[in-house]
């Protein structure tokens, strides 16, 4: 069966002298992966179109979809929202890697979630025309958002009283946890001034400095690996640190 659908790539991988396996995350189908032939392959019309699969692009697809297959495959494409920042700007290029990344190890089944696709069309829009304090605090934001739609997001309960984020229980506690994976002190109260974030413009409001970022980015990481099965270290995480720096 022919589909039309919008598509986020998350991973492109070369294939022989001219193709490529892309990993896809789609509106109708949840995340998929696509042989694309010839793209890298360039013509007297012009240069293959291989740059169109960068990760973080979203596209508009025409797709074969054969639920028995593994692998399908593209019967046209083109942009479907063409940044005007994101590959370019090294700051905002490096948190969108972060969030493809996060993406890559969070979305395991091939199950359409059209709410959580929207949320992430929108994340990379936003990002693309963010301002640079909005860019800076702009991973924190989709981590802590993106949990909601896996189920284990963190309940935003935070008080004077209940003062420590345990990691492990994703909520605040009153006492200090017997294990060593929470946040407490400005650490607990700044992540819950970011889960009251509902629009990126309001991150302007949210004033951080890098070593905050740091400290707050492990800890999140930290939260998706005690909740995600083989989730590991991101590889993106030191890189984004470096240049939020």
């Amino acid at each position: 069966m022919i589909h039309s659908t919008k598509g986020i790539v998350l991973r492109t991988v070369k294939y022989g002298d001219t193709s490529m396996i892309v990993t896809i995350y789609t509106e109708l189908f949840g995340i998929q992966s696509y042989m694309v032939n010839g793209v890298r392959a360039s013509t007297k019309k012009g240069p293959g179109k291989a740059n169109l699969f960068q990760p973080a692009a979203i596209l508009d697809l025409v797709v074969y979809h054969n639920e028995l297959k593994n692998l399908q495959r593209i019967k046209e494409f083109k942009w479907g929202y063409i940044y005007q920042h994101l590959f370019f700007n090294v700051v905002k290029n490096s948190v969108a890697l972060f969030m493809v990344e996060l993406l890559q190890k969070t979305l395991k089944q091939p199950e359409p979630n059209t709410d959580l696709f929207h949320f992430i069309e929108d994340a990379f829009i936003h990002l693309d025309e963010a301002d640079e304090q909005v860019t800076a605090n702009f991973s924190l934001f989709f981590a802590l958002h993106l949990t909601s739609f896996y189920g284990f997001r963190f309940s935003d309960e935070y008080s004077e009283e209940h003062a420590f984020l345990d990691l492990q229980e994703g909520e605040f506690v009153r006492e200090h946890p017997i294990h060593p994976y929470f946040l407490q002190g400005q650490y607990s109260f700044i992540t819950s001034q970011l889960l009251k974030v509902m629009q990126p413009y309001e991150l302007k409001e949210v004033r951080l400095n890098q070593e905050t970022r740091r400290i707050l980015l492990q800890a999140y990481q930290t939260f998706y690996a005690l909740h995600v099965p083989d989730f590991g270290a991101m590889k993106t995480l030191p890189v984004l640190q470096e240049v939020l720096g």
